[in-house]
């Protein structure tokens, strides 16, 4: 079926309708049966049985059509208001979520611009402007935007010291997986949601401690250490600044230059032995993330690779099975130098290579 361009149907589709129901009004003269004239006009029976009501009452003139029924669109500038309005969030409209749905979305046009859209017309109305259905990322309420951006200043300042000294520049970040995987999106038979027998009562866990190492003109690197949970309740399940201070001297040895270490702030990292420690090595200089922004670190693409290629659904066996697939996850990523810097691309901050300076884009 043609609509025309403001929304309604085409002279040709308009002239069509009326013959069928010039048509129709001759048989219902004839009194003839709505199921016969249905299925020689080739429409359905409730239709006939409609337009012979309407003949009844007003002969033939109540045959004729009003034309299309569809409401107007909302121009360009009214949709520009109404994307204002959603970009207040749904709580600002008395919500109780931060949800917005076709429905809630219809309700606004309604209550905003008092036109009548159907839960179709506005998904497309959305699709046409760019919009899609999305999985929203969470911020902590904490956190603070002006912190965020005093941080990504900081963060250019380590990048004129990297660029000044010719230095690596090495995000840092640890994380933990247990034997419970994540769960991904699988193909199943419709009405039948399907089981994944993970293990229920093991504790054991891996700890991973990962730094993605970047310096222009050179392959992207990635370098972590694992440590496995003893499974004593006593026992420390994530890593002491011994820890750390051992990784960071098999990075600088790897790299084979000075290091400007850039991580968050975690209890151990402003130990006082840590920083003493620090201090003492000429080749190391760090600076910390602002608080709530891990969205600036670019290890946290690894971790988001790593349960989503290698340990999504997974049933582990054993503590060392998690172990395995852990380190064949990490390996396989580091001989891909594309993905970490796929990981630096998600934080919006680059290194470019012709100006060598750390910057937020």
């Amino acid at each position: 079926m043609r609509y025309a361009q403001g929304g309604g149907l085409t002279d040709e589709r308009q002239e069509f309708r009326e013959g069928i129901r010039r048509a129709a009004a001759g048989r219902f003269a004839r009194d003839e049966p709505s199921s016969a004239i249905a299925k020689d006009l080739r429409v359905s029976v409730r239709s006939v049985q409609r337009w012979r009501k309407s003949w009844t009452k007003g002969r033939p003139r109540a045959l004729r059509s009003t034309g299309s029924a569809s409401p107007p669109r909302l121009s360009e500038d009214q949709f520009v208001q109404l994307d204002a309005e959603l970009a207040r969030g749904p709580r600002a409209h008395g919500r109780p979520d931060q949800r917005w749905t076709l429905t809630r979305i219809k309700t606004v046009i309604g209550r905003r611009f008092h036109k009548s859209y159907t839960i179709q017309g506005v998904r497309k109305l959305l699709i046409r402007h760019g919009f899609s259905c999305q999985i929203p990322a969470r911020r902590a309420v904490e956190r603070d935007d002006e912190a965020i951006t005093l941080g990504e200043g900081d963060l250019a300042a380590g990048g004129r010291t990297a660029a000044a000294l010719g230095a690596w520049i090495v995000f840092e970040d640890e994380s933990g997986f247990s034997m419970t995987p994540p769960i991904a999106r699988t193909w199943a038979r419709r009405g039948h949601t399907p089981v994944i027998r993970v293990r229920g009562r093991s504790r054991r866990r891996i700890s991973i401690a990962a730094l993605t190492c970047y310096k222009p003109g050179e392959r992207a690197r990635l370098i972590y250490r694992p440590r496995r949970d003893d499974g004593r309740r006593d026992g420390r399940k994530s890593f002491a600044w011994t820890d750390y201070r051992s990784l960071l001297q098999v990075a600088h040895q790897q790299l084979g230059g000075p290091i400007v270490l850039i991580w968050d702030n975690l209890n151990v990292h402003p130990d006082a032995r840590m920083r003493t420690w620090i201090a003492d090595r000429d080749w190391l200089t760090v600076h910390q993330l602002p608080p709530y922004a891990p969205d600036l670190n670019p290890v946290e693409g690894i971790w988001s690779l790593l349960r989503r290629g290698w340990l999504s659904n997974v049933a582990f066996t054993s503590p060392d099975h998690l172990v395995q697939t852990v380190r064949h996850g990490l390996r396989t990523i580091h001989y891909r130098s594309d993905l970490i810097d796929g990981c630096l691309a998600g934080t919006s901050l680059s290194i470019t290579p012709t100006t060598p300076r750390f910057q937020a884009q």
